[in-house]
């Protein structure tokens, strides 16, 4: 269903906008994901308004539109099982997150990274359509929307960011303020600020050790985040990097099952689970999540434990 068929965006659903349009920019390249955007809007849609009649009728549209896409990919298994598309959307987000944290740490600050550390914030928003985030998740969001927010300020202030986890508190950045600069990656404007977010003083000396940053690993080609035609932006092609592949875990050679050992249904769904996502991590060539989460099932299979 074309864009253009939908009626206007309700004032009451302007906290999904951004979540519905990287749908519209993800549509093409990645449909499952785009699927599970406008998953995420419905419900959270439905629980802000779904009495009012323009409400109704753009949830309505959007139902319409889910559906089609339903059946449309309904041979994906990432549509039709739960665990493979949280596994995909947990994937790409944060190839997303790995992808502009790399370009971060190596001091290249552009309007594509930046909106790669926010669109990774909105993928991780998605992930509540398939239960609680884990507080992993829940501190990469926090950390690439202040990010996102923080280097998008400096460099509308003609300041140079500075790169990695340079501490983040609370108090270092506001709400109101991550939302202003948050939105403007999207509509391409740019918001008035009555001060630097990137001076001395504003920036906590305190490092910021809530969050565990993987550190920089391979990006496939198709992560950078579309920019809009009207920025003007050019990016450099990505070249892959080399990736840091994981040792095996020597205990795995020698592990013997104990014969008393039973694996209950959930961990058959749990080892499950990490085959799951090792494949997902290979459709993006990330050998290093594949091994690990690999050998998370192969070990919970022969001991019974993780």
């Amino acid at each position: 269903m074309a864009a253009a068929a939908f009626p206007p965006l309700p004032p009451q659903f302007k906290s999904i906008q951004h979540h519905l349009r990287t749908a519209q920019e993800l549509d093409k390249r990645e449909p499952v994901v785009a699927y599970y955007c406008r998953l995420y809007a419905m419900q959270t849609g439905m629980k802000i308004d779904s009495k009012t009649p323009e409400c109704r009728k753009f949830l309505s549209k959007l139902m319409d539109q889910l559906e089609a896409m339903k059946k449309q990919f309904g041979d994906n298994e990432a549509i039709t099982q739960e665990i493979v598309g949280c596994a995909h959307v947990e994937n790409y987000a944060l190839k997303m997150f790995l992808y502009a944290d790399n370009e971060d740490r190596a001091g290249q600050f552009h309007k594509n990274m930046i909106k790669s550390f926010y669109t990774a914030s909105l993928l991780i928003d998605v992930l509540t359509v398939f239960g609680e985030l884990s507080e992993e998740n829940v501190q990469h969001r926090k950390y690439a929307r202040w990010k996102a927010a923080y280097i998008h300020n400096c460099l509308k202030n003609g300041e140079t960011p500075q790169p990695g986890p340079i501490g983040m508190e609370g108090e270092g950045f506001d709400a109101e303020r991550e939302e202003a600069g948050s939105s403007s990656l999207h509509s391409g404007t740019t918001q008035p600020s009555s001060s630097s977010t990137c001076e001395a003083n504003n920036i906590p000396t305190s490092n910021y050790t809530g969050i565990h940053i993987p550190p920089g690993a391979h990006a496939p080609a198709n992560t950078p985040a579309e920019v809009p035609h009207n920025t003007g932006v050019t990016s450099n092609t990505i070249q892959p990097a080399p990736q840091n592949i994981p040792l095996v875990d020597p205990s795995l050679y020698s592990a013997q099952s104990a014969g008393e050992v039973r694996l209950t249904p959930e961990d058959f769904a749990r080892a499950q689970k990490y085959c799951k996502y090792a494949g997902s991590a290979l459709q993006y060539e990330d050998v290093s999540t594949a091994v690990q989460n690999l050998q998370k099932a192969l070990k919970l299979l022969i001991t019974g434990r993780e």
